[in-house]
């Protein structure tokens, strides 16, 4: 069984005991699970249900591993570079995207 899900302005594709890095979200600060219910899709090879735009009753719980702040994992680092020309003028800003970093539990439908 699979599932697509829509986290962070963004579609993840995601099976039981998955890892994947979603974008950061507030949890509290004891909390071991987060709950995912913005389902677009289930399917498990025979049978698929699509959401219009949510499938109704679906969630997918995921789980990280110690507390919240244990979980959040940083990405690669990107570079942005702003260029005049003839104006002697250029500027570089960097920027490094912080993650949750998240296993799927599992997929209720």
């Amino acid at each position: 069984m699979y599932a697509v899900i829509e986290q962070g302005g963004k579609q993840h594709k995601v099976t039981e005991g998955d890892r994947l890095n979603i974008d950061l979200v507030d949890v509290a600060p004891d909390a071991t699970q987060i709950e995912l219910d913005k389902v677009l899709f289930i399917g498990d090879g025979e049978t698929s249900r699509i959401g219009t735009p949510y499938v109704d009753g679906a969630k997918v719980i995921a789980s990280f591993k110690g507390t919240a702040e244990e979980a959040v994992v940083k990405g690669e680092k990107l570079y942005v570079t702003h260029f005049r020309r003839r104006k002697n003028s250029k500027s570089r800003v960097g920027h490094r995207q912080k993650y949750l970093e998240v296993t799927i539990d599992k997929i209720e439908a």
